[in-house]
């Protein structure tokens, strides 16, 4: 059964490794997986939105819209603004941090990112709502937002990708001297997945 999973966030957070580390866990079972990468015209603060897509015969990378199985957000506004791509019914699992865009920054803007988790309460079914920064700050490090994302989405169930082979994915492809910390921080997303309050 193809699955399609929509990652999002800014420049710096990681989500193209997040996208690769999919792509590995699926490609280890076997299946057969498109990825490809749309990013912002700043590589720090600009948008930066993967699509992997994996099972059987693909033959675009790119998810048509309203047919993602799962939205991985990393921020609340990338979130609201890929929501298109979302399936009736499918999973989103987005990190409460607000990152403010360049953009916004520079305009002075006072953006937090509360109205956007308030309008995806509103508008997504199957939802999961993480402390980003808390997860990161009990890892060790604020680079492993995106693994304790990647442990809270094999814990949905969304990517027909488990635990432990999204372990695996993550032993296989990050630095030893990191190796540990990741870990952890896929076990600190999974457990957050499975204690957070989803809609």
């Amino acid at each position: 059964m193809n699955k399609s999973c929509l990652l999002c966030g800014v420049g710096g957070q990681g989500v193209v490794l997040a996208s690769k580390l999919i792509a590995f866990a699926a490609m280890e079972q076997g299946k057969f997986v498109r990825t490809t990468e749309t990013i912002g015209m700043a590589q720090r603060g600009g948008s930066v939105v993967s699509h992997v897509r994996m099972g059987g015969e693909i033959h675009s990378p790119l998810i048509p819209m309203k047919t993602a199985d799962i939205l991985l957000a990393f921020e609340p506004a990338e979130a609201v603004r890929c929501l298109p791509y979302l399936k009736e019914g499918g999973t989103v699992i987005v990190s409460s941090k607000a990152v403010k865009p360049v953009t916004d920054t520079l305009g002075g803007s006072t953006y937090e990112g509360e109205d956007m988790i308030q309008y995806l309460k509103k508008n997504v079914s199957n939802l999961a709502i993480l402390d980003g920064e808390e997860l990161c700050l009990q890892a060790g490090s604020a680079k492993v937002l995106n693994v304790a994302l990647l442990g809270a989405a094999a814990a949905s169930g969304a990517l027909d990708i488990s635990s432990e082979e999204m372990e695996k994915a993550v032993t296989s492809n990050v630095k030893e001297r990191f190796l540990e910390m990741n870990k952890k921080a896929l076990a600190l997303g999974k457990a957050a997945y499975e204690h957070a309050d989803r809609l």
